[in-house]
């Protein structure tokens, strides 16, 4: 097995990229966790603390109408001006110091969550231009070990530093890192194209990206297998306490353990990702990640410590395996003038699921014993598996080495052509 990372890290664009993805990850990963604690300090109240992960979710629910922006602009500059914007929107709230003006805080999330959905969509279209194909697999399996690497540390840095000094105080570090990335983004050297013109409506525009996903047969059930994992997450999600109780009988700080091993299954995925989808094809890896998962969730009936913990280790190595999949298979094969909202559109299509079924789930553990909901989570895994792995056996091959023949049209190219 082969890792291109190397190569990915040499490649300017893709390194400046991934350090951007560093910086920013951080600010967010510390802002992420403070938002709902600060709202708690301040008003005494759980389910406010609760809205604040929703507040940052909700854009995701109109995620093709703002991935058409990334469509409409250069990508590069959209994203430096993203990264600008949130950081001076961020300064707000640093007035934040009672419950009468928790207000401000919700109204940035909001913002928080249209300037990540529109971040992620112009990154798909740049990325899919910079990158050059036969790294993509591992750019993107770098970006989820770098987010889920930020995931493990930032937060604990955010906690000590609310605690110390206060919300403001990781404001103005979330947006510090965002004005920094905007100026990592800047350095990038990427030519674009002109931006296609409209070619109708933008309720119109927009849907194209759905058309494009359900169109294509190598998309089609890579988007629809991400969904249906997502939303198996989602229920596994919301039995981690009820796991933590009363099948491990340990007190709820347990969870934070669980994790944290989990955090680590994710970043070794990453890094495995690109060497895999070199020699599967992307709905046979995505298959085979789904099912590690699906066994890691179903074995968590299992009243054993050890057990637990190579568990949380799977879910977290398995679970990822999926959604990379999908979003290289986006870049690869969407045309530059719509892989914007393609991109958004196959999010939506992948997250909203996940949404959907925490809140599901924490109802029907009240009423369903927990190792039963285990059981059939990764037994329903075991099936969306299967059918990825089914229909990786219609001719889908693995990526190239190198990829031959001409660019899409209308891609954007580096300034100097690379040598293949």
């Amino acid at each position: 097995m082969r890792w291109a990372a190397g190569s990915v890290l040499k490649d300017r664009n893709a390194g400046l990229y991934l350090s951007g993805v560093v910086v920013s990850g951080f600010g967010t990963s510390a802002m992420w966790l403070v938002a709902g604690v600060w709202v708690k300090s301040l008003t005494g109240s759980d389910s406010l603390a609760a809205l604040t992960t929703f507040a940052m979710w909700a854009p995701v629910l109109v995620g093709p109408l703002l991935g058409t922006v990334a469509d409409r602009v250069r990508r590069r500059p959209l994203l430096i001006l993203t990264n600008l914007a949130m950081s001076l929107l961020l300064l707000p709230l640093l007035a934040v110091d009672s419950a009468a003006r928790v207000w401000i805080l919700f109204a940035v999330l909001i913002l928080y969550g249209v300037s990540s959905v529109v971040h992620d969509a112009a990154e798909a279209g740049l990325v899919a231009a910079a990158v050059e194909p036969r790294l993509l697999g591992d750019f993107n399996g770098l970006r989820m070990t770098a987010n889920e690497g930020m995931k493990l540390l930032a937060p604990l840095a955010g906690a000590a530093l609310f605690t110390r000094s206060g919300g403001a105080s990781v404001a103005l570090l979330d947006a510090m890192s965002f004005a920094l990335a905007a100026g990592i983004f800047a350095l990038m050297r990427v030519r674009e194209a002109k931006p296609t013109p409209r070619q109708g409506s933008w309720g119109s525009d927009t849907l194209e990206g759905a058309r494009s996903l359900w169109r294509s047969a190598s998309l089609r059930p890579l988007v629809l297998g991400g969904a249906l994992t997502m939303g198996l997450a989602g229920l596994n999600g919301a039995l981690i306490y009820a796991v933590t109780d009363k099948v491990l009988g340990h007190s709820p700080a347990f969870v934070g353990l669980l994790y944290a091993v989990q955090g680590l299954g994710s970043v070794l995925a990453g890094l495995l990702a690109g060497p895999l989808l070199r020699r599967l094809p992307e709905r046979l890896f995505a298959a085979s990640g789904i099912a590690v998962f699906a066994a890691g969730v179903g074995l968590r009936v299992l009243p054993y410590d050890a057990v637990a913990m190579v568990c949380s280790a799977a879910i977290g190595l398995g679970l990822p395996c999926v959604l990379i999949a999908a979003m290289t298979a986006v870049q690869r094969d969407t045309p530059d003038a719509i892989v914007g909202r393609t991109a958004a559109t196959a999010n939506t299509l992948m997250f909203v699921p996940n949404a959907v079924a925490l809140a599901l789930g924490a109802g029907l553990v009240a009423v369903v014993d927990v190792r039963v909901l285990l059981a059939l989570v990764g037994g329903a895994g075991v099936i969306v598996g299967a059918f990825l792995a089914w229909r990786s056996f219609s001719g889908e091959t693995p990526l190239p080495e190198t990829r031959p023949g001409p660019a899409r049209p209308g891609t954007a190219r580096h300034e100097k052509p690379r040598k293949r």
